[in-house]
């Protein structure tokens, strides 16, 4: 692909012909009218958890939507069309976020902003010493722990947004349920999607739903951006979600290569840096922050089509949707009870996302340093912990997060020094083979994928 340039994909047979055990790599491509169709199908895809968070946390779906359009044309052309990829909002800023927008949009802006320099250095020294310190620094006892403090300490969130409307809250919610569990394929992957759109049109009915911003948005023009307001006083909230970021590209990574048959370790580096990129341009505008996106490999897993031009199609077409002001006041309108429903699930998946990394793993919990490590870490954040110092403030996931780090590593210290091996039998591989190899992306969406 490298001597016919970053555009040129080798037409795969005749463009037209699929079979069943066809495989079409990241250099290949379809016609571009089927190309096209994949492109529209990853769109779908990552819609409803790319808007998601910016309802959540109330920035702007037009501005994130804007955001993550770019950052998934920067990551394309980073890792140079080897690595096929969405990024979409990622779940794990919406508690920093809202922790943080006490301040100010701006303020809570400028935490990602910061994650996404943080996250695009590592990139960069990844790309230089490889990614065995990563494992080392968080085992699969730290990093399902860390995943899972960091949705249970939304609950008080998820509660306040379902009281806000119990009945059409609880219509969201069994829709929800009842659509991931009598349907599968597409419809059931986008059950979020269409339960909160079920929702919606409930609240409608019941008045709960003010249309003023849809009447008074333009159909064309420029998303609405933020400038970061400096407060290093938040930062410490967000130093977590690096953590998750990293696990998460790492994972997404590695499912591409077993999917593809293709060695992508060299471009992990880069992965992470273009991550690290497009949240860091987010952070400067007002969009969420940025992250590889499950969804959207349950697509290429469904069609066998892992080419990067139907992701410059998907790119592209996000682009174009987040130029439309009245689509992005469409989506803002959604209601609290409808978020509430929504939030219910959607909060205790990413915290049991948590809990299928340690599974995947098969962390020993008989093992008294696994299970001290996520049993401290696991109450402080879900009881909200804090902890001041000077004019900085660590909330729940963030003193969660130190404390995981610190109980593993101390204890760890403490009992090679005695001679205790703490490796439990299945970790001596994993550290050969990242442990994070076994890690299958992101937060709430791997597990909605199946």
């Amino acid at each position: 692909m490298a001597d016919k340039g970053l555009f040129n994909w080798k037409l795969y047979k005749d463009g037209k012909t699929l079979g069943d055990t066809d495989v079409v790599s990241p250099d290949e491509r379809l016609t571009w009218l089927r190309t096209t169709g994949i492109g529209l199908q990853h769109i779908v895809a990552m819609f409803g958890a790319t808007f998601l968070v910016p309802l959540l946390t109330g920035f702007s779906p037009a501005t994130t939507l804007f955001f993550s359009a770019i950052a998934t044309i920067l990551f394309l052309l980073i890792t140079r069309n080897r690595v096929p990829s969405y990024l979409g909002s990622s779940f794990a800023f919406i508690a920093p976020i809202i922790a943080a927008k006490a301040g100010g949009i701006g303020v809570a802006v400028f935490g990602i902003f910061i994650t996404g320099v943080l996250l695009a250095l590592i990139g960069l020294l990844v790309t230089r010493v490889g990614t065995r310190w990563i494992n080392v620094l968080m085992p699969p006892v730290v990093t399902g722990t860390i995943v899972a403090l960091i949705g249970f300490n939304l609950a008080p969130a998820a509660y306040n947004n379902f009281m806000v409307s119990p009945i059409t809250a609880t219509v969201t919610l069994a829709s929800i349920v009842l659509i991931s569990a009598l349907f599968k394929g597409l419809i059931g992957r986008l059950s979020i999607l269409l339960g909160v759109l079920i929702g919606y049109v409930c609240a409608v009915t019941r008045g709960e739903v003010d249309f003023s911003g849809v009447n008074d948005a333009a159909w064309f023009g420029l998303p609405q951006f933020v400038a970061p307001e400096p407060v290093f006083s938040i930062v410490p909230m967000f130093l977590p979600v690096v953590l998750v970021l990293i696990a998460e590209n790492i994972g997404h990574i590695k499912s591409v290569a077993v999917m593809t048959g293709k060695d992508l370790d060299g471009s992990i580096g880069w992965a992470l840096f273009s991550d690290g990129l497009g949240t860091t341009l987010a952070g400067l505008g007002g969009g969420s922050g940025t992250t590889t996106y499950a969804e959207n490999i349950g697509v290429m897993a469904a069609t066998k089509v892992y080419s990067t031009a139907a992701y410059w199609v998907a790119g592209g077409g996000a682009l174009l949707l987040s130029l439309c002001p009245k689509f992005g006041a469409a989506v803002a309108s959604v209601p609290g009870g409808v978020l509430g429903g929504a939030t219910v699930l959607l909060y205790g998946m990413i915290g049991m996302l948590g809990v299928r990394i340690w599974v995947e793993n098969k962390v020993d919990f008989s093992k008294s340093i696994n299970i001290t490590t996520a049993a401290i870490p696991l109450v402080i954040g879900i009881a909200d912990f804090t902890l001041q110092f000077g004019n900085s403030t660590l909330t729940g996931i963030a003193v969660g997060t130190l404390a995981a780090l610190l109980v593993y590593h101390v204890i760890n210290l403490l009992n090679k020094a005695r001679g205790i091996d703490n490796v439990d039998p299945l970790m001596a591989a994993e550290l050969e083979s990242p442990a994070l190899d076994k890690l299958s992306e992101e937060t709430p969406r791997k597990i909605q994928e199946e």
